[in-house]
């Protein structure tokens, strides 16, 4: 039910250690103003939608269908939001949730911890948040990676995300740690719009010069995510297992957490830490997850770096009755808050296979349209 395209042995060994184990999910939620700019995602129709996008995940992965939502799911081009993925197994196997607000426009109607961050103006700036947040929020993640492991030393932390037009921050701090990410990140397009979000990196790439700390490229070109959840997987790889949870943008996240640890000389464990996805994203063919995911081992201003292990869902919904969640199979949505890592996860812990995982989604999928319907 899983699959793994990079570092196999480092990644079946991690999966057999923690077989059985269930983990404890922490999701972080952020904001950046380059999801503004029309057309560069589909997660959300118009850019309106895309600024309620986190706060009606967040509201679902907590609460479920039956809870009257503050901030309702956002109408997609097509397909249902990722969350229903998530949602289904954190409420199947009882996952422990924890949200942080990382920096968000909006407060979502749940238990929530605030980190004291802010949201990023759009990357093209190239001053997308202070230097000062920059910090504080890595040092927050720092703390709540090590109070998230203190008790989980034989299992693992899964660390999502929702920010929408990550993966456009994400391709910036990739080619600002001197990565070849061009036409290898992904999208929540059928098609990767690789050369809007070029556009949109090279803007604000250009106006910072071409050396820089990776705080400071985080505060230049990057969104207020990334940076926490770096923090936490530092601190967390050195007592327990840390399954980053997502495609493009936890690449950028290993990326930046291997830059930082090397800035700074902090010592983490790189053999704990995996990333986790679909195979939606890992077999896109607009995008190429795999090379790059090879290409952080090639980095031409820090080499001599790690490959992480690059794990993948094989959930499919092919044979699914619902036209929405058909729409992953040609392209739409792909990933999100944790879906691929949710599904590796009840895979790792209860063995479910492909009838258990899509029978969980289509009950939660029928809970949703039901209580839209009332």
């Amino acid at each position: 039910m899983i699959h793994i395209y990079t570092q196999i042995e480092q990644g079946e060994a991690w999966v057999r250690r923690y077989r059985g184990s269930l983990p404890v999910f922490a999701c972080v939620l952020g904001f950046t103003e380059t999801c503004l700019i029309p057309g560069i995602s589909a997660a959300g129709l118009t850019p309106e939608d895309r600024k309620y996008t986190a706060c009606a995940d967040a509201e679902f992965l907590y609460h479920g269908a039956a809870h009257q939502p503050k901030y309702p799911l956002p109408p997609l081009t097509a397909g249902a939001s990722p969350v229903l993925i998530s949602r289904a197994v954190v409420e199947k196997l009882k996952i422990p949730v924890y949200l942080f607000n990382a920096g968000l426009p909006l407060i979502p109607s749940v238990p929530i911890i605030d980190l004291g961050g802010a949201m990023a103006r759009c990357l093209s700036t190239g001053a997308a948040l202070e230097i000062a947040t920059v910090k504080h929020l890595f040092e927050q993640g720092l703390l709540w990676g090590s109070q998230l492991s203190a008790n989980i030393s034989h299992s693992y932390l899964i660390l999502g995300e929702c920010v929408v037009g990550g993966t456009t921050t994400a391709l910036a701090i990739l080619t600002g740690l001197g990565i070849e990410a061009t036409g290898k990140v992904n999208s929540s397009h059928p098609v990767c719009n690789h050369e809007q979000k070029w556009g949109v990196v090279q803007a604000g790439l250009a106006k910072i010069p071409t050396s820089i700390d990776p705080l400071e490229l985080v505060a230049a070109v990057g969104d207020p995510m990334q940076v926490v959840v770096a923090g936490m997987a530092i601190t967390a790889s050195l007592h327990c297992g840390v399954l980053l949870a997502g495609g493009t943008q936890m690449l950028a996240v290993y990326a930046l957490i291997q830059a930082i640890a090397h800035a700074y000389s902090l010592s983490w464990q790189p053999e704990a830490i995996v990333v986790g996805t679909t195979r939606w994203v890992a077999e896109d063919s607009t995008g190429g997850t795999v090379d790059l995911s090879l290409s952080l081992g090639k980095n031409s201003l820090n080499p001599g770096q790690e490959t992480p292990p690059l794990l993948a869902t094989q959930l499919s919904f092919a044979d699914s009755c619902y036209p929405q969640l058909q729409a992953y199979e040609q392209g739409f949505v792909k990933e999100g808050i944790g879906a691929g890592a949710a599904c590796i996860a009840a895979y790792i812990s209860q063995n479910w296979q492909q009838n258990e995982l899509l029978t969980a989604i289509e009950e939660q999928f029928e809970q949703l349209m039901n209580s839209l319907s009332h």
